[in-house]
């Protein structure tokens, strides 16, 4: 009689990274310098092991989230919905406006997120979301779980989960 069970796949490999511009805020007059990081993002995936002995093709996974590493690589990423940074548009650049100052972004090289700030945190919330919208590879019954986590630097990580039971 065949065992059914479930295993988790992580996939954490040096070129599922972006590199990206970014500033912290901390409250409506406190934020970071605008400075960049290395980021690195690994994801976890727990699904049922089927007949041939494998939950999914690791190769699908790790393509879907390369495709999203690069559509963050090398920009500035900025927080739309921040509740202290007002962006708006003026010809080829996106001014934000914070605590009385504004600072200006070309447009060819920055991406509005839909995040309340640029952390990690957010970060892998906001991919872990993307990831998600793929239905045809975490459609019902096939994935139980999925972890996504964003590194800033080594040991320190943000994390978001989704899990098949909270639906």
């Amino acid at each position: 009689m065949p065992v059914h069970s479930n295993a988790t796949i992580e996939i954490d490999k040096k070129y599922l990274k972006f590199s990206a511009a970014h500033f912290t805020i901390f409250s409506a007059t406190e934020r970071e310098r605008l400075h960049g990081h290395n980021f690195s993002v690994g994801v976890s995936v727990t699904a049922a092991v089927d007949e041939n002995g494998m939950c999914f093709d690791y190769r699908e996974l790790k393509s879907r989230v390369q495709s999203l590493c690069k559509e963050l690589d090398e920009y500035t990423l900025l927080p739309a919905q921040s509740p202290f940074l007002r962006i708006t548009e003026h010809e080829e650049h996106y001014l934000a406006e914070f605590n009385g100052e504004t600072l200006r972004f070309a447009k060819p090289d920055t991406k509005l997120l839909p995040v309340r700030n640029t952390t990690v945190e957010e970060y892998s919330r906001y991919l872990l979301s993307r990831l998600l919208e793929d239905r045809a590879f975490f459609g019902p019954d096939r994935v139980e779980s999925v972890v996504l986590k964003v590194s800033s630097a080594p040991g320190q990580y943000g994390v978001a989960c989704w899990s098949a039971d909270a639906r």
